[in-house]
């Protein structure tokens, strides 16, 4: 017990060691000669009208606000994908280490790592008073995404998951394994084309076990940071507690500062 109270202390300050090694790099890049030759910081910032996640038990099912954001060089990039509810209350933080092994005109493999916190509320008592408070529950996971490119504006590949639950009272073992296909462009006009990334899944967790497949669809206008987004995630066989039947709309604002 003396050793998983320190390790859980020590994880739950990584994510303040991480944005700050993040920050050394990104002011050791800030020179003329750097500055045009790399991406500093991109992402995306999602308001959802529904929470969704792959793990059915992250899943908010209420309206929420994501913070998809990268940063980094050509290889090594620091992800962090903040969660909240529409309350400002936090839903999931997930501090992704993502290294690029390899990139060519058709295969990319990269491997990651990250911590993450789940957030639930809780009842206590204090001094004799009921009160809500927030509580993270801390993950540990690790990926590899190898990704195939045929063709200009279609890809795909599989992609695996393994987490682990850092307190007892959470799932202990996560096995995520996909496969992933993604169309970029799919032209309605020479002003608006649409984006498709579809996956099907197993996820196992702990005893649990379930197939699934997840498909979201986006419009997008050329040279516009926004766009509008729907994911629908359905269970084909499962036995994984959750609601077997999700969606969402998606408002996305895009943006990339070099």
């Amino acid at each position: 017990m003396k050793y998983l109270s320190v390790l859980k202390s020590g994880f739950l300050k990584l994510p303040v060691i991480l944005f700050f090694l993040a920050g050394q790099w990104i002011l050791s890049a800030q020179n003329p000669d750097t500055i045009p030759k790399r991406e500093i910081l991109s992402g995306t910032v999602t308001l959802s009208t529904k929470g969704l996640s792959t793990f059915p038990n992250l899943t908010l099912g209420k309206p929420a606000a994501i913070f998809d954001l990268s940063m980094g060089g050509d290889k090594f990039r620091f992800e962090p994908l903040l969660r909240f509810s529409m309350e400002g209350k936090p839903w999931i933080f997930v501090f992704w280490l993502r290294y690029e092994l390899l990139k060519t005109e058709k295969l990319q493999f990269k491997i990651g790592a990250h911590p993450a916190y789940a957030f639930r509320t809780v009842n206590v008592v204090k001094n004799g008073t009921a009160l809500d408070m927030q509580r993270a529950h801390p993950y540990f996971a690790t990926e590899i995404s190898p990704l195939f490119t045929p063709g200009k504006n279609f890809s795909w590949g599989p992609y695996y998951i393994h987490a682990r639950g850092l307190e007892s009272d959470l799932v202990q073992t996560s096995n995520f394994i996909s496969l992933r296909a993604n169309v970029n462009r799919i032209a309605l006009n020479e002003n608006y084309f649409l984006r498709w990334l579809s996956q099907a899944y197993f996820l196992q967790m702990d005893d649990k076990r379930g197939y699934y497949i997840n498909s979201t669809l986006s419009a997008n206008k050329r040279n516009s940071p926004f766009s509008i987004s729907t994911t629908v995630n359905k269970a084909i066989d499962s036995n994984i507690a959750g609601d077997k039947f999700l969606w969402n709309l998606n408002l996305n604002y895009n943006f990339s500062k070099k």
